[in-house]
């Protein structure tokens, strides 16, 4: 390992875990996530403990809560009391905000990220996912997350630098190849910096993702895709990047999509995973 690697390390995992005042906090690796107990769901949570999810949020990226027995309207409403909810990508038919009940993962809709580690969409501010019950009798599925400042900062100073001055197309409709969006659906498209900063604490990181991004305008294409290919590969197959979250009955999981991106391991076929999932737009005002 480099010496900037041993050092990007050194800095995420030498880090004191922060103390909250109205919560338990148990780090899930040693880079990216953290288990949080003494909420409840079921019930309207207060704001000094909304207070220290956000500080959670902010100093962990991805939070999971287990043992919460919520309905759609806990789910929501918790949500909403971070941020505001964003409407799917693309719309659902019935215009709802939020996915909920049986998600069948073999579906044209659920296949149109797999295989790849992906942002939920290119403008979200986060995204809960909620498990009232694990696929099979015998195992519960496993998402892997990835932190994309750690991405950022173990990549070497030289590389950092060219990419500093380089932007990328993200493009929904790569994402969008094997759905059917509705008639008057504008698929986004933008031009974004490669290394951007996340827009609270400011830290940089590696703003790629296989599921969304397709060309580097500067370079020519076998350039681009060359570069690409090998950005996308360091965020695969890079554990150290990696933060695995076992599904259990009864978990939400809460990440921030900005900086971390996921992975469904599809441990859990034949069966079907029945998840909740609310996509969030806009974070609420503390």
């Amino acid at each position: 390992m480099e010496p900037y690697e041993r050092e990007a390390l050194r800095a995420v995992t030498e880090r004191p875990t922060p103390v909250y005042r109205t919560l338990r906090a148990q780090r899930i690796s040693p880079v990216l996530g953290v288990e949080i107990s003494g909420v409840d769901l079921s019930k309207h949570v207060p704001e000094q403990q909304l207070v220290d999810v956000r500080a959670a949020f902010r100093d962990h990226h991805l939070i999971v809560i287990r043992q919460q027995k919520i309905t759609g309207e806990d789910h929501d409403r918790f949500t909403t009391a971070l941020a505001s909810l964003s409407p799917i990508n693309p719309p659902s038919a019935a215009g709802s905000l939020t996915l909920r009940g049986r998600t069948d993962l073999r579906s044209a809709t659920a296949d149109r990220t797999a295989g790849s580690r992906h942002r939920d969409t290119e403008s979200a501010w986060g995204s809960t996912l909620y498990n009232p019950r694990t696929p099979g009798p015998e195992f519960g599925g496993e998402t892997l997350f990835v932190n994309m400042h750690l991405a950022h900062d173990m990549l070497s100073p030289t590389m950092r630098s060219l990419l500093e001055q380089l932007t990328a197309i993200h493009d929904d409709a790569q994402a969008l190849a094997h759905s059917t969006p509705p008639p008057d659906y504008v698929i986004p498209k933008s031009e974004q910096p490669l290394i951007a900063r996340h827009p609270e604490t400011h830290r940089k990181l590696l703003n790629v993702n296989e599921a969304y991004t397709t060309r580097v305008p500067q370079l020519a294409a076998r350039e681009s895709r060359a570069l690409l290919n090998m950005l996308f590969d360091t965020i695969a197959h890079r554990a150290i990047l990696h933060c695995r979250v076992r599904w259990t009955p009864d978990t939400l999981v809460l990440w921030d999509n900005r900086c971390v991106q996921r992975h469904a391991t599809y441990g859990h076929p034949p069966h079907l995973r029945n998840v909740r999932h609310a996509i969030i737009g806009s974070p609420a005002k503390a």
